[in-house]
């Protein structure tokens, strides 16, 4: 090959810059501030999943794969809505949401994290800016009339096409579907990091197979190829580009399998129903591991109020794997319901000696103390916890049941205010904050504090009302 040859090959492969990439049209600042405005709209709009134990182990695969990843701007979050749908989507400021039937579908963690690593790859190339910058000529009403569209898109793919479709069809739904130089973009970029990341880089032309083959099947679209167009090619493609990885063969991870678990037990069928399948898995050896099939049945059992058998399980997979935080989860709220608290705060205490701040440890045993009644140390912890977490929905809401519980009025209020705030709730937040200043009587510090509170959510709010 000639060095012409050779370099007009570079330049074929080359990545474009991303520290110029969409510049013109959105800044990162202004990518992150979108993002979060957007986000707090999902939390309010959409089934997001407060799960911490889900949370943790979505939030652990999706850094994996980012630390692999070049040109990573800002933080990412991943997130869960309860969803049976196969999809996932990406949005501005390193936002990744995930549908609960996503992982029920996937058939080992490699195909979840193809998808996550797409997303990714979505984000560092900065695609939805890209996509704007390359509408400039629209006028403002129309991009924010793609921002509406995009947020109800995100969440239900079918709902967001519709009602963009009401102002100009063609041009809005292409605002929401990425362009197939994106997605071959994403695919590419992808794959690599899921093979630099560890995981099977056939995992991205398996899982577009497994939707072109259930697609088949169906008379509409799944929600993930509403936003993701997937031609023939791309199978094709993918199979090419892992192709020139090294052939490796990734052990499972019994943590995807629990989570695959507790995804069924807790959020798809009823108890009954749910007890029948993993007993029968159990029976027929139908499981990858034995202990996930265990776990699904134990969460079964405690949905159907049966106690004493889910104990039974939960004391038996512990034995094997004390610190697995989905079996303390599972304990803690065995626990909770036979009024069992002191061993389970002690067997949570030692948790968090070793995995301090740990959002599972945390927050169950946040909610084991206010259920025993030890509202001081509960608060305590939720505060220190919301110092470092604090868009924490489930932690709010646990401390704002421990000051209710507590007659603690004005704290209360003011944490209740924050929970709206996240959900860009901003009236009703301050109207939260007015009560807790009724509540401050003669505490001015208290007073200045709240006050200071209203006016920083009224420039959140204008910030939102003036994108």
């Amino acid at each position: 090959m000639t060095s012409a040859q050779v370099n007009d090959s570079n330049k074929r492969n080359a990545l474009p810059e991303i520290g110029v990439v969409a510049s013109e049209a959105i800044s990162l600042d202004k990518e992150v501030l979108i993002g979060d405005i957007l986000m707090r709209q999902l939390r309010g709009q959409a089934p997001l999943v407060n799960d911490p134990l889900l949370d943790e182990y979505l939030q652990d695969l999706g850094n994996r794969l980012v630390v692999q990843s070049d040109n990573v701007k800002f933080p990412f979050e991943f997130f869960l809505l309860n969803n049976p749908d196969i999809n996932a989507f990406a949005f501005f400021g390193g936002h990744v949401g995930v549908h609960t039937g996503l992982i029920f579908y996937a058939d080992n963690e490699s195909e979840l994290a193809s998808v996550l690593a797409h997303e990714i790859a979505h984000v560092t190339q900065r695609h939805i800016a890209r996509k704007i910058q390359a509408q400039q000529k629209s006028s403002p009403l129309q991009i924010a009339s793609v921002f509406g569209g995009l947020l109800l898109a995100l969440a239900n793919p079918e709902a967001g096409i519709a009602a963009v479709s009401a102002t100009n069809a063609a041009a809005q739904q292409s605002s929401i579907n990425y362009t197939r130089s994106n997605e071959q973009e994403a695919d590419r970029i992808g794959i690599q990091v899921l093979a630099e990341s560890g995981y099977d880089p056939n995992a991205t032309a398996s899982f577009f197979g497994k939707l072109a083959e259930k697609y088949r099947l169906r008379s509409t679209p799944f929600a993930y190829l509403m936003t993701h167009p997937l031609p023939q090619s791309r199978i094709a493609d993918a199979r090419s580009r892992a192709a020139s990885f090294e052939v490796r063969q990734v052990p499972e991870r019994l943590s995807f399998h629990l989570a695959k678990a507790r995804i069924l037990a807790r959020y798809y069928g009823n108890p009954k129903d749910n007890i029948h399948y993993f007993s029968s898995a159990l029976d027929k050896h139908q499981y990858v591991y034995k202990q996930s099939a265990q776990y699904g049945l134990a969460l079964s059992y405690l949905a159907n109020e049966q106690y004493d058998e889910a104990k039974v399980l939960i004391d038996q997979l512990r034995a094997q794997e004390p610190d697995n935080l989905f079996y303390v989860d599972t304990a803690t709220d065995i626990a909770i319901e036979l009024k069992d608290f002191d061993p389970a705060i002690a067997m949570l205490e030692q948790q968090a000696r070793s995995t301090p701040r740990n959002r599972v440890v945390t927050l169950n045993l946040a909610n084991l103390l206010i259920k025993k009644g030890e509202i001081a140390r509960a608060t305590s912890l939720l505060k220190d916890y919301l110092l470092i977490n604090p868009n924490n929905m489930l932690a709010l809401q646990l401390l704002t049941d421990a000051y209710g519980s507590s007659r603690q009025m004005l704290e209360m209020h003011q944490s209740k205010a924050e929970i709206f705030a996240l959900v860009a709730a901003y009236p009703r937040a301050i109207d939260e904050l007015h009560s807790a200043y009724n509540f401050a009587a003669d505490r001015k510090l208290e007073k200045q504090r709240i006050k200071a509170r209203i006016d920083q959510l009224r420039d959140a709010q204008d910030r939102m009302r003036n994108l």
